[in-house]
């Protein structure tokens, strides 16, 4: 599980260290910096990946997603007494990234390249990695160290050198992830990788879910949804369909989900609704049916991932299919840590009743985004190991 999530100059997040439970509800008004935690999350996941490089030049390149304020605001800039003005920077810019969990810890930043005369004077490189053991980053908890093209790992007490030529586009995990010679990293990287981020599931007209598709098995639902009705057949075989069953008579008293098997192998939805003749198909499902059914389907998965993060939920769903929702993301938080960032009060206050949950509520402070109730006595200790 991860306890700690720290995050230092990603677009309105300047500087952030966020204490995480088991379950973790991230609100706020618009533009308080919801998305932008969402996403620095899965920037980390996309380090796992091999994809961290790309997803920034996705986002419009690093330049773009620097923290665009002043380097330090001051207390007298946040009560008015003087402009908010920049000056000469201190510090060479850095977009940092890490998390400490219940075994390790791990940390990325990110830089431009040094002047030289090449094109690519925007490519974004990664200039330290470190993973440690314990709560926070400690020189002599440090396991795996990288800086630059050199990665090397602790040896007893010594360091061994097992690459001294990583590209900088690279991260550790996509050459050092050798079970025998370097376990902190290869466990570490399965465990990122297995991390599940769902926020958009198609439901128009012509969405995937609507139609007949191939049926083969499918523990882990995809992001888009386009493999529910095998997804809710393997939860059937495989899962707890009686907790299937229980969840869809939550939503709809009466009603009952079940999956056609075609005779070409295609899986299609039948729902049967209380007071009605006949089985209504997935193109006929409205869009609030059809999305509850997807997070169904995710939330029920047979193999359980160690994080599993869902953006704004609620999104077409009517009011009163919220509490059931709650119920479904509560049971699911049971087998996996789980974030949901969430604009519906709702769907908040049902799963804040949770003993287990942890609410971070964002704010914006001339333009920074800020945990307002995690004060300086509440937050939890973080060191970049790159300080």
């Amino acid at each position: 599980m991860l306890n700690v999530l720290s995050i230092n100059n990603y677009r309105s997040i300047l500087k952030l260290v966020a204490p995480l439970g088991q379950l973790n509800v991230i609100t706020g008004p618009n533009g308080s910096g919801k998305s932008n935690l969402y996403r620095s999350l899965k920037l980390l996941a996309d380090t796992a990946q091999g994809g961290v490089i790309n997803s920034l030049a996705a986002e419009g390149g690093l330049s773009s997603t620097f923290w665009a304020g002043p380097e330090k605001i001051t207390s007298r800039m946040l009560s008015g007494e003087v402009p908010v003005e920049g000056t000469p920077r201190q510090d060479v810019i850095r977009l940092k990234m890490g998390f400490a969990a219940d075994d390790f810890g791990y940390s990325i930043s990110l830089g431009l390249p040094e002047p030289s005369r090449s094109a690519f004077t925007r490519d974004p490189e990664i200039k330290h990695e470190c993973i440690w053991a314990g709560d926070f980053y400690r020189t002599a908890s440090a396991l795996v160290h990288r800086e630059g093209p050199m990665v090397k790992i602790r040896d007893g007490r010594k360091w061994k050198v097992i690459n001294q030529h990583l590209s900088t586009r690279q991260s550790l995990f996509d050459n050092g992830a050798d079970p025998a010679s370097a376990p902190e990293i290869f466990s570490l990287r399965d465990t990122i990788r297995n991390w599940r981020f769902y926020d958009h599931f198609r439901t128009d007209r012509d969405a995937p879910a609507r139609k007949a598709q191939l049926g083969t098995r499918t523990p882990v639902l995809h992001h888009d949804g386009r493999d529910v009705a095998a997804a809710i057949q393997t939860i059937r075989e495989t899962g707890d369909p009686h907790r299937l069953d229980e969840t869809i008579s939550d939503a709809f008293p009466g009603a009952s989900l079940t999956v056609e098997i075609h005779d070409d192998g295609r899986f299609s939805l039948r729902f049967k609704q209380y007071g009605l003749l006949r089985t209504l198909t997935g193109a006929e499902l409205s869009d609030g049916t059809l999305r509850y059914i997807l997070w169904v389907a995710a939330l029920l998965t047979p193999r359980p991932p160690a994080l599993m993060v869902l953006n704004e939920p609620e999104t077409s769903l009517h009011p009163d299919l919220l509490p059931a929702l709650a119920r479904l993301i509560l049971h699911a938080s049971e087998h996996s840590q789980v974030w949901v960032v969430s604009h519906s009060n709702r769907l908040i206050n049902a799963l804040a009743d949770d003993e287990r949950c942890q609410m971070l509520s964002l704010e914006k402070q001339l333009g920074q985004t800020v945990l307002p109730s995690v004060g300086l006595l509440d937050e939890p200790a973080w060191y970049w190991p790159d300080d």
